[in-house]
């Protein structure tokens, strides 16, 4: 965009990410813009809608593993196939959950919960807040396989979510509620994370939709006011990898990825020291 005024106008969206209320006052053709420049990214489709089916009473506002595989050329990402047969209830402790940072079009973090054999998956422009007074926006997208909290690496450019992948956290969640599906169906998921860097108690709640008056569905990632609540921000705190204590920039080197677009993403301190990802 480079200067443009609808420059000024994104930068708006970006800011209102910390408030959510704020996010009501955003031109329509502000949000047009945005789900333009965010490209081929999860994020670009999440705000366009794409991925997402309205449903009077589905349990998810995303699709299954057929549209993740179609978005995908295997031959060329180094992305898993999920090939594996989804399905099955797990209600155990053991049920896992993976933040990924994404470096794309537009820098994002992919918020996915296990839950029957898939990632149930929404993407957080500005990342989790351990401010229980910040509501993050979390646009669903497309259920991913279970494999996927794994992935750490370069997509290549060109192909759907081409950039660079961080795992920045990853541990095991529990809900708070008695059944999933019907707290997912009535938009209000409470679970407890139990991860490196987030933990606590955490709640989804589905809203109207933004911008408002689309129908899109939307979600708000909120923390609950527990022990684990702080304002400090945990995205430039521990911006490093939960796997490998990469930076997105250590990442995209090491695949052949592109280093520059990868280290955009990456807060300054990151790139010239060895901050903590614990």
């Amino acid at each position: 965009m480079g200067g443009s005024p609808d420059e000024a106008d994104l930068g708006q969206v970006e800011a209102a990410g910390n408030d959510v209320g704020a996010l009501t006052s955003v031109r329509r053709d502000t949000w047009d813009a945005l789900r333009a420049t965010a490209g081929r990214s999860s994020l670009g489709r999440a705000l366009r809608g794409e991925g997402c089916r309205p449903s009077k009473s589905g349990p998810r506002d995303v699709m299954s593993l057929r549209d993740y595989r179609r978005k995908r050329d295997f031959r060329a990402t180094p992305e898993p196939t999920g090939a594996g047969r989804a399905g099955g209830t797990k209600k155990t402790p053991s049920l896992r959950f993976v933040v990924q940072k994404h470096q794309a079009s537009r820098l994002h973090y992919d918020f996915r919960l296990e839950w029957k054999g898939v990632l149930l998956s929404w993407a957080v422009p500005k990342g989790p807040s351990l401010d229980p007074s910040v509501k993050r926006l979390a646009a669903p997208v497309e259920d991913h396989p279970v494999e996927y909290q794994d992935f750490e690496g370069v997509i290549p450019e060109g192909e759907y979510g081409g950039g660079t992948v961080m795992i920045w956290d990853r541990g095991t969640w529990e809900p708070e509620v008695p059944e999933v599906d019907a707290a997912l169906d009535k938009g209000d998921l409470k679970f407890t994370l139990k991860g490196k860097k987030l933990r606590g108690s955490w709640v989804l709640v589905r809203t109207r939709g933004f911008p408002p008056g689309s129908g899109r569905p939307s979600w708000l990632l909120i923390k609950h006011r527990d022990r684990y609540a702080s304002t400090e921000d945990i995205t430039i705190a521990k911006p490093r990898s939960a796997a490998t204590r990469r930076s997105l920039a250590g990442i995209a080197k090491a695949g052949g990825g592109n280093v520059e677009k990868a280290a955009a993403g990456d807060p300054p301190a990151a790139t010239t020291r060895r901050a903590s990802s614990r």
